[in-house]
């Protein structure tokens, strides 16, 4: 059985949840408002499943619920941000609007965010500027759960990187993909209901490859295409490192303990009218043109208007939340 949600009742739903389990309202909306958003997009293991980590982290001090960003500005087209122990999401929001003025103003303009717990859906970040005309590059990190080609322990996160483009007409183009072979929430969701996994996604805790996903879970994600995969993450983990936050060797746990991960988050946006005013167009012949071809065309597909969860979920978020 399913509950079915209007995008506005998903998002009173999640932000009650998250009141309730000791978040500030700012902090509750914001992160409602992401993980609504997600599900929307179709990411519904960066949403509502997701959320419930969130909720855990509130309860067990992983989160400060109550946490105020401080941003500041150390270059005219930068912002710093530091989450302080809160969510990502929260810093994000209130940086938003001064964000997309100074790309317009000089060009581009970068946020640099540290101290936060996981940033959630990566691609919400460049998704939002690249529908008000920005491209957008984002890299974010996290605690230690990816092997790198040689290494038979986990080194970084699974080190997600997105970009977005806007063409003059229909949604943006948008890639959001982790740096692992697999997200670690799908690895976590096989471990709970059994099954194997593909080869390659994974090694056990002697670092050995395994398709068992609880000894995965006792192991470490590998990265995908081996040493060329490893290699992004190292640059996503150098990225993010940029902004001061804990390298994924460093991070605490998202999953338990009291100690938030401390994560980095940095977003690129970019104006491409100052120096192309006829991108957008172009964007979208290409886009078309490669459609023809039989192309994907990640971020394209249609937005949902509504979201289902499963009654167990829609139980779980109001247990978690209490």
């Amino acid at each position: 059985m399913t509950r079915r949600f209007s995008a506005a009742e998903a998002v009173e739903f999640a932000a009650g949840a998250l009141r309730a389990a000791g978040a500030s309202d700012a902090a509750a909306q914001s992160l409602a408002r992401a993980t609504v958003a997600a599900e929307l997009q179709g990411r519904a293991s960066a949403g509502f499943a997701h959320l419930l980590d969130y909720l855990a982290a509130l309860r067990e001090r992983r989160i400060d619920g109550a946490a105020e960003p401080v941003l500041t500005s150390p270059a005219p087209a930068m912002i710093a941000c530091d989450a302080r122990g809160g969510i990502a999401q929260l810093g994000f929001d209130r940086a938003f609007e001064d964000l997309c003025q100074r790309a317009a103003a000089y060009g581009l303009a970068l946020f640099a965010q540290k101290g936060s717990f996981t940033t959630g859906e990566l691609g919400d970040y460049v998704r939002r500027p690249a529908e008000v005309g920005l491209v957008a590059l984002a890299a974010t990190n996290g605690p230690a759960l990816m092997a790198a080609h040689g290494a038979k322990a986990p080194v970084y996160c699974t080190n997600p990187i997105a970009f977005a483009a806007p063409p003059d007409e229909g949604p943006p183009l948008l890639i959001d993909q982790a740096t692992s072979a697999t997200a670690y929430v799908t690895l976590r969701r096989l471990a709970e209901k059994g099954g194997p996994l593909p080869p390659g996604w994974a090694i056990d805790e002697a670092g050995q490859e395994t398709t068992d996903p609880r000894a995965a879970m006792r192991g470490a994600l590998l990265a995908f295409g081996g040493a060329r995969g490893a290699n992004i993450a190292l640059m996503v983990e150098v990225l993010a490192g940029l902004t001061g936050a804990n390298w994924s060797l460093d991070a605490p746990p998202f999953d338990h303990g009291s100690a938030s991960p401390g994560a980095g988050l940095l977003v690129v946006a970019i104006d491409p009218r100052v120096i192309a005013p006829d991108f957008p167009h172009r964007l979208r012949l290409q886009l078309e043109r490669l459609e023809k071809l039989g192309v994907y065309i990640p971020g394209r597909r249609g937005r949902k208007d509504h979201i289902e969860l499963s009654d167990s979920l829609t139980k779980s978020i109001e247990g978690a939340g209490a």
